[in-house]
C-alpha cells in the first residue's frame, strides 16, 4: 500500500513534467510564428503585397467575374458552328443546327435545346439526310458526367424525321463509323429516364431485299392510369417487293426507366407472305443487345422469312412455329419451338450469331411424325396442303425431277449447319419409316452428310455436294441403296407380288444445275442397279423370251407359279444427261435376257430393249424384244415384232459379261460378290 505523501510527491513530479513540455511547444510556436511574419514571402505579398501580387489577384478575380456573367449572359448560338463542325468531321457527314441553340449550364441537370438539326446522308446517299428533327430538348444528370458516364434525365423529340437506306452493295446510311464492321451485338444507347417523341417518322429503303417502310412513331407519357393512347408506338406501312408490308412495335410510357428493371414490348411484322408476333422484354432497357420474347411464326413458305430476316431457309409448305427467343449480343437464340410445317411436326432449336464478318445459322431439328411430301419441297418440289396431307409435284405436268431453281445468291451470305431427324414417316409409296439429315454450309459450299433413309426393308444413304460460288451451282452426289424390296417398286398383279427380291445400287453423279432437274440433263457419273435373289412370276419370266405358248397360257390360267431369279445387272454411264446401258442382265431358272438403251434424265424418258432366250425347248416361241419406251412418268411395254431373231448366240455372247459384273459388283457393295455369285451364274449359263 502507497501512503498518501508519496501520492502527492508524484503527482507534484508529473505536474513539473508536463508544464515544461508544454512551455517548450509554445517556445517553438511562437519561433515559427515569428519566423514567418518577418521571413516567409508568401506572408509578407499578403501583408504588404507588392505589384505583382495585386496583378495576380486582379486577374483572378476578373477571371471568375467573367465565367459568371459567361454562365449568365451565355448564347449557346456561338457554339452552332464549331458543335457543327466538330460533328461532321467526326461522322463523314454534314451536321448542321440551323436553328437557335440554347443551353442552361446553371443545373445539377445542365439541359439543352436544338432546333432545327440535321444529320446529312454518307457520300453514296447525299441527296437525303440520314436524319432531321424540328426541336430537341435534353437534359443530362451533372454528376455523372464527372466520372465518364451519360445519364439523360429527359429527351423530348418533335417531328424527327430518320431515313435508313440500304444499298446494293449492303452499305447503311446510319453508320456513323463505316470503318468500323458491324459486330452483330446491337446498339447501347445511354440511359433515359424521361423519353416522349412527338410526330416522329421513319423510313427504310432496304434496296436488295425490295424492302420500303413509312412508319410513323411516337412516345407518349399517361395522363392518367386509363390512357390508351401512353407509350411508344411504331405502326409503318410498306412494300416488300410490291407486296404489302405491315409492322406495328408498342411499349410501355418512357418513365422512370431504371437499367434493372426490364421494358416490356410487342412486335408484330407482316409481308412476303410471312407474320412475325413477339412478346417481350428488353431485359436492360436502352441496351438493344439484350432481350426474351415468345415468337410466333407463320406463313405459306420459310424460304420467304429471308426476305425479313436475311436468313436462308429451305422451301417448305405452309408453316405455324413458336418458341423463346433470346438474344445476348451478336447470339440470337430461338429456342424449345415447336409446331407444323405442312402435315408433319417440327420442333427443335435455332441459333444465329456473327462470326467474323459473316451470319452463322445452327438448327437442331426434329419431327415426331413426318409426311415425305414436306421434305420433297426442300428439293424444289411444289407442295400442296389438303385435307389428307401434303401432296408434291415436280411443278412440270408428267415430270417426275423438281425444276424449282436454287437461290445461290442467298447460300453465299451466310454459314450454318443442320442436324434433322424424323422418328416415323407417314404411310407412304416408298415405305420410308425413318429420314436423317445433316448439312453444314461454308462459303457458298453446301455439303449434305449424312442424307439418310430408313426404309420398312434396306435404306439409302448418301452425301451431297453443292458448290454455290458461281450463279449457276456445280453439284456431286453419291447415293447408295441397300436391301430394297423389289415389291415396293413393281406393282403386284392378282393380289400377288410380281416379283419378290431385294435391289442394291448405287448412283454418282455430278454436274452444273441450279434445280435437281436441271442436274439430271447435265450430269455425268454412273448408275448401277443389281438384284443378287429374289423371284418372279413365271409367266414374266417366259415372257422375258417371249415364250408365247408357256407365258400366255400361264397368264390367261391365272398361274401363280414363280420362277428363280438367279441375278439381274443394270450398269448405266451417265453423260450430259443421257444414261446409256453398259451392262444389263436379267438372269432367271427360265430364261436369260440382255438388255440394251439409254434413259434420257433430262427428258425423262427410257428407250429400252430386252432380247431373252429360254433355257428349255419350247413348243411356240416367238423370239423377239420386249421395248420400254416413254416418259418415267408412265413408261410403256411393248414388243418389236420387227426385230424377230434366229434362235442362239445370246447366251454365248453373255460370256464376255463376266469381268465387268465383277467389277461392277464391287462398286456397288464390297461384300456382294461373297453373297451371289453374279459372274459365276452368267459364266454357267454357256
Amino acid at each position: 500500500m502507497i501512503d498518501r505523501p508519496s501520492l502527492k510527491s508524484v503527482r507534484q513530479t508529473l505536474k513539473a513534467t508536463t508544464g515544461s513540455a508544454w512551455r517548450g511547444l509554445r517556445s517553438k510556436a511562437e519561433a515559427l510564428k515569428a519566423h514567418v511574419v518577418t521571413r516567409d514571402p508568401v506572408w509578407l505579398a499578403v501583408r504588404r503585397p507588392g505589384r505583382p501580387e495585386a496583378v495576380a489577384v486582379g486577374v483572378t478575380a476578373a477571371v471568375a467575374v467573367g465565367l459568371l456573367l459567361l454562365l449568365i449572359f451565355f448564347d449557346g448560338n456561338w457554339l452552332r458552328g464549331p458543335i457543327g463542325r466538330a460533328a461532321s468531321a467526326s461522322t463523314g457527314r454534314e451536321v448542321v443546327l440551323r436553328g437557335d441553340l440554347d443551353v442552361r449550364l446553371l443545373s445539377w441537370t445542365p439541359s439543352a435545346t436544338v432546333r432545327d438539326l440535321h444529320v446529312g446522308g454518307p457520300a453514296w446517299a447525299r441527296d437525303r439526310n440520314t436524319a432531321e428533327v424540328e426541336r430537341l430538348d435534353v437534359s443530362v444528370r451533372l454528376r455523372h458526367l464527372f466520372i465518364g458516364q451519360v445519364e439523360v434525365t429527359s429527351l423530348t423529340m418533335t417531328r424527327p424525321t430518320v431515313r435508313l437506306i440500304v444499298d446494293e452493295q449492303g452499305r447503311r446510311s446510319w453508320d456513323l463509323r463505316p470503318d468500323r464492321p458491324d459486330d452483330g451485338r446491337g446498339a447501347k444507347l445511354p440511359v433515359i429516364h424521361r423519353l416522349v417523341i412527338h410526330e416522329g417518322r421513319l423510313t427504310l429503303d432496304e434496296q436488295r431485299r425490295g424492302m420500303k417502310l413509312d412508319a410513323m412513331i411516337s412516345a407518349r407519357e399517361a395522363r392518367d392510369p386509363h390512357d390508351g393512347d401512353s407509350g411508344f408506338l411504331l405502326d409503318g406501312r410498306g412494300t416488300m417487293n410490291g407486296a404489302p408490308l405491315t409492322l406495328r412495335v408498342t411499349g410501355g410510357p418512357f418513365v422512370n426507366i431504371r437499367r434493372d428493371r426490364p421494358y416490356a414490348f410487342t412486335a408484330d411484322l407482316a409481308g412476303a407472305g410471312s407474320r412475325l408476333q413477339a412478346k417481350g422484354s428488353i431485359t436492360r432497357p436502352f441496351d438493344l443487345g439484350r432481350f426474351n420474347a415468345v415468337l410466333t411464326l407463320e406463313g405459306r413458305d420459310l424460304a420467304d422469312l429471308y426476305l425479313l430476316t436475311g436468313i436462308t431457309t429451305p422451301n417448305t409448305p405452309p408453316y405455324q412455329l413458336s418458341g423463346s427467343l433470346s438474344r445476348e449480343g451478336s447470339l440470337f437464340r430461338f429456342a424449345d419451338f415447336s409446331g407444323r410445317v405442312g402435315s408433319s411436326d417440327l420442333s427443335g432449336t435455332l441459333e444465329v450469331n456473327r462470326v467474323g464478318q459473316r451470319r452463322r445459322v445452327d438448327a437442331e431439328l426434329r419431327s415426331r411424325s413426318l409426311d415425305i411430301d414436306d421434305l420433297s419441297a426442300v428439293l424444289g418440289a411444289r407442295p400442296r396442303v389438303t385435307s389428307g396431307g401434303t401432296v408434291a409435284s415436280s411443278g412440270t405436268p408428267g415430270k417426275l425431277l423438281p425444276d424449282a431453281p436454287l437461290q445461290t445468291d442467298r447460300l453465299r451470305t451466310m454459314d450454318g449447319s443442320l442436324s434433322y431427324r424424323a422418328g416415323s414417316v407417314k404411310a407412304n409409296a416408298l415405305d420410308i419409316r425413318q429420314v436423317r439429315l445433316g448439312a453444314d454450309l461454308k462459303d457458298g459450299v453446301l455439303k449434305l452428310n449424312p442424307v439418310s433413309f430408313a426404309f420398312n426393308r434396306g435404306e439409302l444413304n448418301g452425301t451431297a455436294r453443292i458448290d454455290a460460288t458461281k450463279s449457276t451451282p456445280y453439284s456431286a452426289v453419291d447415293f447408295r441403296l441397300s436391301g430394297y424390296p423389289l415389291e415396293s417398286i413393281i406393282p403386284a398383279r392378282g393380289g400377288a407380288p410380281t416379283v419378290t427380291g431385294r435391289a442394291l445400287g448405287r448412283a454418282r453423279l455430278e454436274g452444273p444445275g441450279a434445280s435437281v432437274h436441271d442436274l439430271a440433263a447435265n450430269s455425268k457419273g454412273t448408275i448401277s442397279l443389281v438384284v443378287p435373289q429374289g423371284r418372279m412370276r413365271a409367266a414374266f419370266a417366259e415372257l422375258l423370251g417371249i415364250n408365247v405358248g408357256a407365258g400366255v397360257g400361264k397368264l390367261l390360267s391365272g398361274d401363280q407359279s414363280t420362277a428363280d431369279i438367279r441375278c439381274a445387272v443394270a450398269d448405266f454411264t451417265v453423260a450430259r444427261g443421257v444414261a446409256t446401258s453398259r451392262t444389263f442382265v436379267i438372269d432367271t431358272d427360265v430364261v436369260l435376257a440382255q438388255g440394251s438403251g439409254t434413259i434420257d434424265l433430262g427428258a425423262e424418258t427410257l428407250n429400252l430393249r430386252i432380247d431373252g432366250e429360254t433355257k428349255k425347248p419350247r413348243l411356240l416361241r416367238v423370239w423377239a424384244p420386249i421395248t420400254v419406251n416413254g416418259p418415267l412418268t408412265s413408261p410403256r411395254l411393248g414388243v418389236d415384232v420387227s426385230a424377230v431373231a434366229t434362235q442362239g448366240g445370246l447366251v454365248g455372247a453373255l460370256a464376255t459379261l463376266v469381268a465387268p459384273v465383277a467389277a461392277l459388283l464391287g462398286f456397288v457393295d464390297p461384300g456382294l460378290a461373297e453373297d451371289a455369285d453374279c459372274g459365276a451364274l452368267i459364266a454357267n449359263a454357256r
